[in-house]
């Protein structure tokens, strides 16, 4: 038997999985955190995002699908299912695309904000 917790549940059985640990801070758009805007997003098969910006740190997961990320001077990267994604603030992403052709992409969104912002720029 695992280890119990005092409202009776089985604390053992609990697993942590590390996805992704990004350093929010450094950079010439490091900003103090003001509030946390959470967003599922859906695309459809083959959608594309087209060039763009976040004025703030995103982070993000992918829930269901897997997409393409490509930030400028970056090799593209397929994220699958399951998988975590840091996108920095002010940086050019060229790529963030569904990568099936039949399937749709969910993935949660995380913009760290500074106050109000945009959420995105398209480029």
């Amino acid at each position: 038997m695992g280890l119990r917790h005092p409202m009776g549940m089985d604390i053992s059985t609990i697993v942590r999985k590390p996805l992704l640990s990004a350093d929010v801070s450094a950079g010439v758009h490091a900003r103090n955190i003001t509030s946390v805007d959470v967003r599922e997003i859906t695309f459809a098969p083959s959608q594309q995002t087209g060039k763009h910006l976040h004025p703030c740190p995103v982070v993000g997961y992918i829930a269901r699908g897997a997409a393409i990320l490509q930030i400028e001077g970056q090799p593209a990267q397929e994220l699958p299912e399951g998988a975590a994604f840091y996108e920095p603030a002010g940086a050019t992403i060229l790529r963030f695309d569904n990568a099936s052709a039949t399937e749709p992409l969910t993935f949660i969104a995380f913009y760290l904000l500074n106050g109000p912002q945009e959420l995105i720029q398209m480029l």
